[in-house]
């Protein structure tokens, strides 16, 4: 029902073919014709009639009936109140339902249920239960069209309340969590290739028009997606937590061990809760190996050796972690994940294999967010006066700010990283008082390189 209508009523008339009879029913033709001029003016008032004649004597002469019939009947909705507006909703809820009836190639199955969805969500018409089953069902049986960032939230919150109502256990809870961010993810890789392929041509000043178009339709595209990620994120909570975690694995493990999918993904989210030290870290770990020994398995061995004092080990399972894996994305992904294993023992080892998942991927927000951490985190360690060590900073926000241009679902992380680290730069009375406009300050610490002082 998202399908943009950029077309006259003309082409509406002639762009799909209808029937003999229907092509001789010159009343629904006419007022096709009418409706479509009214709507695409946003007079949705006066496009009511003509369309209601068409949509219940002709539904299926053109896809414009329920197109610009949802907008009519949306205009009615947030216009009514009482009985009418309950009217309007159960109308606009047919509607839904008709559009897979009369036009089953254009209205997708997931589309249709997130649209009634939201619609009862709304207007308070709708309770947790209704919610997480009608998007479950949406979600596992028509993945590919279930992108809207506000109904993948609404599918985890619903169960987490779910769960908090004692209805839903905790492991249902970390499943849907992992489908849902990994939907994110892959909805958000389509975003940033394309980012990707048109920062350099914005940089050059050489984009056309409908590529500007597109980049910003990406960019928001991409926020949006972030913004639902941050949101589950919170939603999760401490339910994540090492707490929870491990009683939960310790529980399923000799039922659950030999299911490949379950064990990485509970190793997988102890790394990431940082949970490693705990026995059922390396348990899991060693079923996966078994299992798998995937370039992945790999990364989390590697983590207990450089726990065990093995530094050479470590990083040779790093480094066979690397070389295992070929997707270009994963390959980032890995070396991302070891450089947050060193972001505290060595930050130029963190930084070597950010700049490795950068290399893979240019895409990788995360890995610009950490080096900029890693620079903001030294600035004591990179200057002899104080003037030298805040100037840093200035490197740190310009690899914040990066993050947020190469993947626009972490800009509101990458915008507030920035304007911290550049609170923390010399300010212009420094810069003047200090005569260093213009100038260049080298860092010869492990950050090396230098960053030229703004001119006054």
């Amino acid at each position: 029902m998202k399908t943009k209508l950029y077309f006259t009523a003309m082409m509406l008339l002639g762009c799909i073919g209808v029937s003999s009879a229907q092509a001789q029913n010159q009343e629904c033709m006419t007022n096709l014709s009418i409706y479509v001029e009214h709507a695409k003016v946003k007079n949705y008032e006066a496009a009511y009639t003509p369309w209601k004649m068409v949509y219940e004597n002709c539904p299926d002469i053109n896809w414009a009936n329920f197109a610009y019939g949802e907008r009519i009947l949306k205009d009615r909705v947030k216009k009514s109140t009482g009985a009418d507006k309950d009217a309007n909703i159960q109308e606009l809820l047919a509607l839904y339902d008709n559009s897979m009836k009369y036009f089953p190639k254009k209205a997708k199955l997931a589309e249709v249920i997130i649209d009634k969805v939201l619609l009862k969500y709304d207007n308070k018409m709708i309770d947790d239960g209704e919610i997480y089953s009608q998007l479950s069902k949406a979600f596992h049986e028509d993945k590919p069209n279930f992108k809207n960032p506000k109904a993948l939230y609404l599918y985890f919150s619903s169960l987490v309340d779910l769960h908090k109502a004692g209805s839903k256990d905790l492991q249902e809870v970390f499943d849907v969590y992992d489908d849902v961010t990994e939907k994110i993810e892959d909805e958000n890789v389509k975003l940033t290739d394309r980012i990707s392929a048109l920062l350099p041509k914005e940089e050059a000043g050489t984009l056309t028009s409908k590529e500007k178009k597109q980049l910003k339709a990406a960019t928001t595209n991409s926020e949006s997606f972030g913004k639902i990620e941050g949101s589950i994120d919170s939603k999760l909570g401490d339910l994540a937590d090492c707490g929870n975690l491990i009683p939960l694995y310790q529980k399923s493990f000799e039922e659950k061990k030999n299911d490949i999918n379950w064990v990485k993904r509970a190793v997988g989210r102890m790394f990431n809760k940082e949970c490693t030290d705990d026995p059922m870290f390396k348990k899991l770990f060693e079923a996966q190996m078994a299992l798998d020994p995937s370039a992945d398995a790999y990364v989390y061995g590697g983590n207990l050796k450089l726990k065990a004092g093995d530094r050479n080990g470590a990083v040779a399972d790093f480094n066979k972690a690397l070389d295992l894996e070929t997707d270009a994305r994963k390959k980032s992904n890995i070396a991302y994940k070891v450089a947050t294993v060193f972001r505290r023992s060595s930050k130029s080892t963190a930084r070597s294999y950010a700049q490795k998942a950068i290399d893979a991927n240019p895409s990788n927000g995360r890995a610009y967010l950490l080096i900029a951490n890693l620079y903001a985190t030294s600035a004591n360690d990179c200057g002899t006066t104080p003037f030298e060590k805040r100037a840093i900073y200035w490197r740190a926000a310009e690899m914040a700010r990066k993050a947020g241009r190469v993947d626009p679902s972490l800009s509101g992380r990458a915008n507030q990283s920035a304007a911290s680290y550049s609170a923390k730069a010399p300010s212009k009375t420094d810069i003047f008082n200090s005569g260093m406009a213009g100038k260049t300050v080298t860092f010869k610490c492990w950050v090396g390189g230098s960053v030229k002082v703004p001119n006054l």
